[in-house]
């Protein structure tokens, strides 16, 4: 029988479980593949749909996973078949990508991501090289195959700001983008402020699981630029890879800045902002934020993203886990409304 709410109040049975290839295993798609395996009641149950993992990929290899089991030890893999085999044999209907977001992986990436679209199956991805690249080549595969294309992993991990950019803020008019994507800077730079060493608010960051072995891009406004292209392209249409980027670093100069900022009752925040009035312009520059703005807000790693709407008035969102489970839960999010059954009424 329906439910008040528009959805189905009987779990599927597995034998109609929607199917998942995740392609990249490291720490975000271990954190993935474990909550498809051990909540598929719970999302049966809340969201009346059981995303069931069929296979896992990496470059060199690749293992199908047997209903409900575990992933089987990487000793028991076999060479990789072609994405577009695998797809077939599992009757795969979402793609989810957890690559590294690098130079290297950016091609296999584009490739597969490409490829299933054209074949009709959605993709979700956290990998964000192919989204600066190909964001043109994967929209046109997408159309191609009537398929959709998620990118919450990629824009913010557990915070939701490539919903609002993608509908949350449709029809409000909103005109600029300004933000505090990267949970890394942020809690480098209140360190920074508390007298904290450069190299120390590095090591701190890492030893929370908070910044990456190579904080580079964290650092340098690089990350924040990305989130900041590739949610200017889902509000206005921008083409991420046409957009030009200035950015300011977190260095030993801000350590400086952070400590001044922190003495005159402002906090230094990494401040990457976009604005339909200046297309293709992304900046990410060092600000001195005062008590009552969202971003001066923000504690230990938390991100924020407010959305300029002249008429309908700023609207933010803040928080969000900065971590592989919160990448992770970015990636399930996404694949349940690809695959959710669309309800009726409040549905």
């Amino acid at each position: 029988m329906p439910s008040s709410h528009g959805r189905t109040s009987v779990p599927p049975a597995p034998e109609d479980d929607p199917t998942v290839v995740l392609s990249g295993f490291g720490p975000v798609g271990q954190a993935y593949a474990e909550r498809l395996l051990t909540r598929g009641d719970e999302l049966a149950r809340d969201h009346a749909v059981r995303p069931r993992l069929a296979a896992v990929r990496v470059g060199s290899a690749q293992v199908l996973v047997q209903g409900g089991e575990p992933v089987p030890p990487r000793s028991a893999w076999g060479p990789p078949a072609p994405l577009e085999h695998t797809l077939d044999r599992t009757g795969a209907q979402v793609l989810v990508q957890a690559l590294p977001s690098s130079p290297q992986a950016r091609r296999q990436a584009a490739e597969e991501a490409a490829s299933a679209l054209r074949r009709g199956v959605h993709v979700v991805t956290a990998t964000k090289s192919h989204l600066l690249s190909h964001w043109r080549e994967l929209a046109d595969a997408a159309r191609a195959g009537g398929s959709l294309i998620r990118i919450s992993g990629a824009t913010g991990a557990a915070l939701p700001a490539a919903d609002l950019a993608r509908t949350g803020v449709r029809g409000l008019g909103c005109r600029s983008l300004r933000a505090c994507p990267n949970g890394t800077a942020t809690f480098v730079l209140d360190r920074l402020a508390a007298g904290d060493s450069l190299a120390g608010a590095v090591r701190e960051a890492q030893r929370r699981g908070i910044a990456e072995a190579d904080p580079s891009a964290d650092l340098s406004g690089a990350d924040a630029a990305t989130k900041a292209r590739l949610l200017a392209a889902l509000l206005w249409g921008w083409d991420p890879a046409a957009v030009r980027v200035s950015t300011e670093p977190v260095d030993e100069r801000a350590g400086r800045e952070a400590l001044a900022a922190a003495a005159d009752g402002r906090r230094l925040r990494a401040v990457a902002t976009a604005s339909a009035d200046h297309p293709l312009v992304v900046e990410v520059r060092l600000e001195r934020t005062a008590p009552g703005d969202p971003l001066y807000a923000l504690t230990g790693p938390e991100k924020a993203v407010v959305y300029g709407c002249p008429d309908a008035g700023d609207i933010t969102v803040s928080g969000g886990r900065s971590s592989p489970l919160g990448a992770a839960l970015a990636m399930l999010r996404d694949t349940l409304d690809v695959l959710a059954p669309r309800g009726f009424g409040f549905g």
